[in-house]
């Protein structure tokens, strides 16, 4: 079959399902993870790979027991795969109405308990200029927010900051400090009297984040430096879960200053020290600076961008 006979053929006959189903194992080093995540069987996504395998007459992974590696050739189709992905992830976004209003979908994938009261009015006010423009809002961890944005299947990105790839740009959202808790169920409630050295032996709760290299290192480093032994006892993804497990009495924990100020008010938590903090951890908007926006995701970035630059000036 010649080169062009078989670009018309693959143009033709390929099964999107087929690259869907090798992307979800690519990213996942894992025919079972891969299964999982597609709510699939193993031997379905192991046959759908050897079928895309038979079609494009290359072979994309190299199997090491449970482990999936890679092949260059699967690399250049899993790149390709990421663009079609993202194109059609796209599909629904433009639709413009008779009268020209704007109108299309912006998709928003944040990390858990960004609590920011302007940003909210911002929200309202937006609706308000643009009522048929939608919002859809996915929670979830930062690196699944900054690879959704790679896959340009999302059109911004709200996390903490972290090592970001190239095409893909930030700017402060919401500048966050992040101190030390506890909760009224806790021992240490209602004692005056303490320094940071009192707290070293106390039991911790964390975000799952809490951890060397990942976007809340500076909380770990804080831990290690000032010689904190004892183990955490309870963890999640979720502000609102690990604020729940300090309440509880479960350990202390960091969290942002402005998220508990109404609970210290209410008396369900209390400030720890160190007086100063522990660390900033701001949150940042993200965006692809290679990614084609629709009409319905420039104005919501537009609008956000001057948002955040009456914000900066009110805070200067």
């Amino acid at each position: 079959m010649s080169n062009e006979r078989s670009d018309t053929y693959l143009n033709d006959r390929l099964d999107w399902n087929l690259l869907r189903t090798f992307l979800a194992i690519a990213r996942e080093r894992s025919v079972s993870r891969a299964a999982t995540r597609l709510h699939l069987t193993q031997p379905a996504v192991s046959q759908a790979l050897r079928r895309l395998e038979d079609q494009l007459g290359m072979r994309l992974v190299d199997r090491h027991g449970p482990r999936i590696e890679v092949t260059q050739a699967g690399i250049e189709v899993q790149q390709i795969a990421e663009d079609v992905y993202g194109t059609i992830s796209r599909l629904s976004l433009a639709k413009v109405d008779g009268d020209h209003d704007i109108s299309g979908v912006v998709r928003l994938n944040t990390v858990s308990g960004i609590d920011f009261p302007a940003y909210d009015s911002f929200l309202a006010e937006f609706h308000r200029d643009y009522p048929r423009i939608e919002l859809e809002s996915q929670e979830m961890r930062s690196a699944d927010v900054v690879s959704s944005l790679q896959q340009k299947a999302a059109t911004l990105g709200l996390t903490p900051r972290r090592t970001l790839p190239k095409k893909v740009e930030s700017r402060v959202f919401l500048r966050q400090r992040y101190a030390l808790f506890c909760g009224r169920h806790h021992p240490l409630f209602g004692r005056t009297d303490l320094r940071t050295s009192d707290l070293v032996s106390e039991k911790f709760v964390s975000f799952t984040g809490d951890k060397v290299g990942d976007h809340m290192s500076p909380l770990t480093f804080f831990r290690d430096e000032m010689g904190f032994t004892e183990r955490v006892i309870g963890s999640s993804s979720s502000m609102w879960e690990v604020k729940r497990f300090i309440f509880a009495g479960f350990g202390i924990g960091c969290l942002p200053e402005h998220v508990v100020r109404e609970d210290i008010v209410q008396g369900r938590f209390q400030r720890l020290p160190p007086d100063e903090g522990v660390a900033d951890l701001d949150v940042h908007l993200l965006w692809s600076i290679d990614r084609k926006f629709s009409a319905a995701e420039t104005a919501f970035l537009d609008a956000l961008h001057g948002f955040i630059d009456r914000e900066t000036g009110a805070v200067v």
